[in-house]
C-alpha cells in the first residue's frame, strides 16, 4: 500500500501553497476559482481526501455538534432533524445523532459520551439535562441549546415553539364551537412542552367559562394514547371536543375514536392537534393542529449554538416562535369563525 497522500503533495502537484489547498478544503474560507480548480484536480488524481481529524486537533475545533433525540417515531422531529442538520452542514458542521430516552440518567449517560467525541457544541431536542451535567458541559467549554424544551432550573437556552400561546389559541378555537364537553389528551408530563400547552389551553377555557372536563395522558406515545382514547371514548359522556397534545398522538386517537367508538369525526367530536407534521393533511386524518415552524426553530436554534461557539460565552435566552391554527376538517371553522 503506498503512502498516504498528505496536503503537501496535493500543493506541489498543482503548483501553489499547502496553506492554499487548506482553504480550498475548508468550508467558508476563500480562493479563487483557478486555484480551486488547479487543487481540486491534483486532488483528484492523486486521490487526496483532507483529515479532518487531524485539523481539528491542530485548530482545537472539532467541527462536530452533537444532537441527543428522545423521539424518532413522532414525525416532527425526523423532519426537524433535516433541517437542524441540513442549517449546520451550510455552516461547514457535521452531526452526530444519539438516542436517549425521558429518563434523566439515561440522557446524562448519553451527553456524557458526547463529550468524549470533543464536540463543538450539543443540541438537546426534547430531553432534559441533569443540573451537574449541565455546569459539566460548561466547564469542557461545549454550549447546549435545547431545542423543542425547556429547562427551568440551571438556566439553559432553548427554543421552543410558543406553545402557551398555542393552547390559549386552541381553546378559543373549540370555544367558538361551544362545545358541551371538552377532552385533553396529555403528553408526557414531565415536559415543558405539555406543561405548557395545557396551561395556555386550560386558562383560556377559564375565560370562556369552559374547563377540562375529560384528561387522559398518552406521554406522547402511540399505544398510551389509544389507551387514553379508550378510557375517554368508550363511555356515554365522552367530549365533543378533544384537544390532543400533539399530532403523533392525535392519529392514533382518531383512529380508536372511528374504529373502536363508532364516532364520526367532527360531527361526533372535533379533534384539534399540534405540531403540524406532514401527514396531518392527508386525506385520512385532515386535522386541525396548531403548526411548529420547524424550519425557523431550526434556524434559531443553529445561530444560537453558533455565536456562543464563536463568542466563548454561553447564552440562557429562551426563544419562543409562534405557530397559527391550520383549520382542516376534523374541526372545521365555526360560523363566524375570524383567526
Amino acid at each position: 500500500m503506498s503512502d498516504k497522500v498528505t496536503s503537501l503533495d496535493v500543493a506541489r502537484r498543482a503548483g501553489v501553497s499547502q496553506s492554499a489547498v487548506s482553504r480550498v478544503f475548508t468550508k467558508g474560507a476563500s480562493a479563487s476559482q483557478a486555484t480551486e480548480k488547479k487543487v481540486r484536480d491534483a486532488a483528484a488524481a492523486l486521490g487526496y481526501r483532507p483529515n479532518v481529524l487531524a485539523r481539528s486537533i491542530k485548530t482545537g475545533r472539532s467541527r462536530i455538534i452533537g444532537l441527543v433525540v428522545a423521539y424518532l417515531d413522532n414525525y416532527f422531529y425526523p423532519e426537524a432533524l433535516e433541517k437542524l442538520s441540513n442549517a449546520l452542514q451550510a455552516r461547514g458542521y457535521h452531526v452526530l445523532v444519539f438516542m436517549a430516552s425521558n429518563s434523566r440518567d439515561r440522557v446524562d449517560s448519553v451527553i456524557e459520551e458526547i463529550l468524549d467525541y470533543q464536540v463543538d457544541g450539543i443540541i438537546a431536542a426534547s430531553v432534559s439535562l441533569g443540573s451537574d451535567l449541565a455546569k459539566q458541559c460548561r466547564a469542557a467549554g461545549v454550549p447546549v441549546i435545547m431545542f423543542n424544551r425547556k429547562q427551568d432550573e440551571d438556566k439553559v437556552a432553548s427554543v421552543t415553539s410558543a406553545n402557551f400561546a398555542g393552547g390559549i389559541r386552541v381553546a378559543n378555537f373549540l370555544a367558538a364551537h361551544e362545545p358541551k364537553r371538552i377532552g385533553y389528551i396529555a403528553g408526557w408530563e414531565g415536559a415543558s412542552t405539555q406543561r405548557d400547552r395545557e396551561a395556555g389551553f386550560e386558562y383560556q377555557l377559564k375565560k370562556h367559562g369552559l374547563k377540562i372536563d375529560l384528561k387522559e395522558v398518552g406521554d406522547f406515545n402511540s399505544d398510551r394514547a389509544k389507551d387514553a382514547a379508550r378510557r375517554m371514548f368508550m363511555r356515554e359522556d365522552y367530549p365533543d371536543a378533544l384537544f390532543v397534545a400533539n399530532d403523533h398522538m392525535a392519529f392514533n386517537v382518531m383512529d380508536v375514536i372511528r374504529t373502536e367508538a363508532k364516532l364520526r369525526i367532527p360531527e361526533d367530536v372535533k379533534v384539534v392537534g399540534y405540531d403540524d407534521v406532514p401527514p396531518s393533511a392527508w386525506p385520512a386524518y385532515d386535522l386541525t393542529t396548531v403548526r411548529q415552524p420547524a424550519n425557523r426553530m431550526a434556524a434559531e436554534t443553529v445561530e444560537l449554538l453558533l455565536s456562543d461557539i464563536e463568542s466563548g460565552e454561553y447564552s440562557d435566552k429562551d426563544i419562543e416562535i409562534d405557530g397559527p391554527l391550520i383549520i382542516r376538517g376534523s374541526a372545521p371553522a365555526p360560523k363566524g369563525w375570524k383567526k
